[in-house]
């Protein structure tokens, strides 16, 4: 059962200063189409995740999978840096990352079994867990965090922490217990934008990216967001991370 399989991270329940690996489900390679046009963005909805975490004492690091040929390629980064969790939090401010959804949720269930496979926690993160939360659940996941996921992550990892193990409290999860999907209460949305610190852009190699548009566009673009969400209802758009909020800092 997941509250007996959590707990058995001996790890993560035992170790001091927790190491977390971030990483996220989007793979360039898997979207022909992006590939070809060559400007992607750097995940920044992750590196909000893994700095508020760092922020808060945690020891973090970020795989990108963005220019990855196979999802298995975190075998050896987990090997490498020997996280006590990892978790697949994909970057909500980036459209992209909604596109090839095939591909993308095939690629985000191979990462989670191979991450189970190394006795890791597996937390995921994204508007498609959200969506479909209990095939994620089905695939080995431990937690799925519902929607915007940076205070859920938080209160989540320091339960562990705190061997506090009613997960029923905290908001914006999906877990299981006794093989039974558990949903718990929404959370309600961030309005102090300005409460989370900058985003790890320490983690990322940005040369790889800085190539790529060079190559396609003769010059190099990254992203910031001062805003969060969006006022229209476009039928192709999920929804799920910042419903139809639109707050700005």
């Amino acid at each position: 059962m997941l509250f007996e399989s959590a707990a058995r991270q001996k790890p993560f329940c035992d170790m001091n200063k927790k190491k977390i690996l971030f990483t996220h489900s989007y793979f360039l390679r898997f979207d022909p189409k992006q590939w070809e046009t060559g400007r992607p963005y750097a995940p920044l909805g992750t590196l909000y995740a893994a700095s508020n975490l760092r922020e808060h004492g945690y020891d973090v690091s970020l795989f990108d999978t963005m220019f990855a040929r196979d999802p298995r390629e975190i075998i050896d980064r987990i090997g490498q840096w020997r996280p006590d969790c990892v978790v697949i939090y994909d970057d909500g401010f980036n459209y992209l990352t909604k596109m090839c959804l095939t591909n993308m949720r095939q690629a985000a269930m191979t990462m989670i079994r191979e991450t189970k496979k190394q006795e890791c926690l597996v937390i995921v993160s994204s508007s498609d867990a959200t969506d479909h939360y209990e095939k994620y659940l089905s695939e080995g996941a431990d937690f799925i965090l519902i929607g915007e996921a940076e205070q859920t992550l938080l209160e989540l990892i320091r339960s562990f922490d705190q061997k506090a193990f009613d997960w029923i409290s905290i908001p914006g999860l999906a877990f299981l217990k006794s093989g039974a999907v558990v949903k718990t209460a929404a959370r309600a949305v961030m309005k102090d934008l300005d409460a989370l610190p900058i985003p790890a852009w320490d983690l990322v190699d940005l040369e790889p990216y800085r190539k790529m548009w060079i190559g396609s566009s003769g010059y190099f673009s990254m992203n910031m967001a001062t805003t969060r969400g969006c006022p229209f209802k476009c039928n192709w758009c999920a929804k799920t991370i910042y419903c139809n909020r639109y707050n700005s800092i």
